[in-house]
């Protein structure tokens, strides 16, 4: 079974995209890569949106596919803790986070 948690993030007021960009390439990804439940791990900015998706905008979207919820969110409440603090003290507006859980409809 795969597990998939989509976070949808805005970028605070003033934010430099690029600075935001940097700080997840050289510390997000690896801080992710060191977690023993994220399978994978990838954030990927939104070019254009077709249609108003309620509580947006917002400017990116992580992919991020766990081993199991419930050991992934143990990790980031321990592990994980500092690094998102830092994301949303400097980057992201946190009242328009918005968290989706999937699993995988195989074929």
């Amino acid at each position: 079974m795969t597990v998939v948690r989509y976070v949808l993030v805005a970028l605070k007021p003033g934010v430099d995209r690029d600075e935001y960009e940097r700080y997840e390439r050289e510390v997000d990804y690896v801080v992710a890569n060191g977690l023993k439940s994220i399978v994978s791990y990838r954030t990927h900015r939104f070019t254009e949106v077709l249609d108003d998706l309620g509580g947006g905008p917002w400017d990116y979207i992580e992919r991020i596919e766990v081993t199991d919820r419930a050991a992934y969110e143990a990790e980031i409440a321990t592990l994980g803790k500092e690094l998102l603090d830092e994301l949303y003290e400097k980057y992201l507006d946190r009242s328009k986070t918005r968290s989706i859980w999937t699993l995988l409809v195989d074929p």
